[in-house]
């Protein structure tokens, strides 16, 4: 029989191969643990009909007996897996799927054939064997996994600590989290299981964009935020593991997009979250993307110098700011940023807040008209005779136009009209045209600043960079960027 939908809370933290062992054989937890041996196979129709939709569908053997799980995310917050599932012992190394699944009717409606059978349209993908040691303490399951994926011809191991809460309060779970961060060396993961399965299907993975951002009315101004807050640690977390493996530059630039999404979508909910806990969140955010900040620079400066000595010396410069940006997100205070904000985010003093329930409770639409008008108003303000501004200023311009960017992306799928489609796409290519005048006005204005501080302003290349000659016109083009910007009509409206 299938038991009813229940709902599954834990926090997945990823550590090493030497963390593993030393928590395998440590006095971390108290007691000795359980340890059982797990052979799951994962299943979806050819397409991934079911990932796509949501869901993950496996059949669990352990212990003789072969148990079948289906789940569904249910709007995690940040850092915390929310997940509805559905689980019946099989007798066979196929799933079941009758009409007590959830799944059922979605599978068979993919069937090019109309088969009725939902198993039809059904296929293993791959398998996940895994040692698990088990402890409970306290009401909180904590589960030690060393971990082999193997699809088709591909195969890779990695090492997880999973934490769910059978009774008891997120507080605790969130407690013991941040505990285990700071003492065992781990970090917060942002992918379960069945998802790294699918990573290996697919290609050698890349640095991750932003994804797009469902919010499905009717929606909370508070909900909204979450799912925004999460999306943006995913897209940091999944750049930062490429990033400390491969010091892959578009992967290090999209870990500051990820970390610059994420302050923006505190700033644009100051006022619902500011509790005790904000600032001190927001200038850890501020400190860590400072430190990727440089490596990022010289990135840019070194794209556009020749095959000569300064490119030599650039060269050196970035590989020692790629090795401060490693260091930065090795820290314990990096680490502990990421598992702190997940707590916040899931059950901060901030949620709570009497003064702010109404903003709080205000629909997602409704607060989303509210930043837009107020970033629009504000880049219309700024960017008032761009043309003849300073750097500084004009560097304020782009950063109100980023926020407004990032505004647009966040709430677009709240304004699902055909209209509003429309101007959305129109109007995101338009901040996007200024941002990349913006962006490469900036990148002229930061070579002085590089240059001397690495001391290579009397290099004879150095001239080339400065690029005197191509500011009037990036400028004229700005302008005519931001008029066309202010022009275009405004998709929220």
């Amino acid at each position: 029989m299938v038991t009813g939908a229940v709902e599954e809370v834990e926090i997945k933290l990823e550590l090493s191969a030497a963390a593993f062992d030393a928590l395998a054989i440590g006095d971390l937890f108290a007691g000795k643990p359980t340890i059982i041996r797990q052979h799951a196979t994962y299943f979806d129709t050819p397409d991934h009909g079911l990932a796509n939709a949501g869901f993950s569908l496996r059949i669990r053997k352990s212990d003789g007996k072969r148990l079948q799980t289906i789940k569904r995310d249910a709007g995690s917050a940040a850092g915390l897996f929310v997940r509805q599932e559905w689980e019946r012992e099989v007798r066979g190394d196929r799933p079941v799927l009758d009409e007590a699944t959830p799944i059922a009717a979605l599978v068979a409606n993919a069937n090019a054939n109309g088969n009725a059978n939902a198993n039809a349209g059904i296929m293993p993908l791959f398998s996940i064997d895994n040692e698990r040691r088990l402890w409970t303490i306290d009401g909180v399951e904590i589960a030690l996994d060393r971990a082999r994926i193997v699809a088709g011809e591909r195969e890779t191991s990695f090492y997880e600590l999973e934490i769910e809460q059978k009774d008891g309060d997120f507080a605790q779970l969130f407690a013991l989290a941040h505990r285990l961060v700071t003492t065992a060396g781990v970090r917060l993961s942002v992918l379960s299981k069945a998802q790294r399965g699918y990573r290996l299907l697919g290609a050698a993975p890349v640095a991750a964009r932003a994804a797009p951002i469902m919010l499905a009315a009717p929606i909370t101004a508070q909900a909204a935020f979450a799912v925004i807050a999460r999306a943006c640690m995913v897209q940091f977390r999944l750049n930062e593991a490429l990033l400390l493996a491969t010091a892959d530059p578009v992967a290090l630039h999209q870990a500051r997009v990820a970390l610059r999404r994420l302050r923006s979508a505190l700033s644009f909910n100051k006022a619902m979250l500011a509790d005790s806990r904000f600032p001190g969140l927001c200038a850890d955010l501020r400190w860590l993307a400072a430190r990727l900040g440089k490596a990022r620079d010289l990135d840019v400066l070194i794209a556009r110098a020749g095959d000569n000595f300064l490119r030599e010396q650039l060269c050196k410069a970035r590989a020692g700011a790629y090795r401060n940006a490693g260091r930065a997100l090795r820290s314990v205070r990096a680490r502990t940023l990421m598992i702190d904000l997940a707590a916040w985010i899931a059950i901060g003093d901030w949620r709570a807040a009497p003064e702010t329930r109404a903003m709080r409770d205000l629909s997602a639409r409704c607060f989303a008209v509210m930043v837009l008008d107020r970033q629009f108003r504000r880049l219309r303000t700024a960017g008032r005779n761009l043309a003849r501004l300073d750097d500084r200023a004009r560097h304020e311009v782009r950063k109100t136009a980023k926020k407004l960017h990032y505004a647009a992306g966040f709430y677009a799928s709240l304004f699902d009209g055909k209209r509003e489609r429309r101007r959305h796409k129109r109007f995101v290519a338009a901040v996007q045209a200024l941002l990349d005048q913006l962006g490469a006005l900036n990148d002229l204005a930061t070579v002085p600043g590089l240059l001397a501080a690495l001391d290579l302003v009397e290099q004879p290349q150095a001239a080339m960079l400065l690029g005197a000659e191509a500011k009037p016109g990036l400028l004229a083009a700005a302008a005519v960027a931001c008029e066309a910007l202010l022009d275009r009509k405004r998709f929220w409206r």
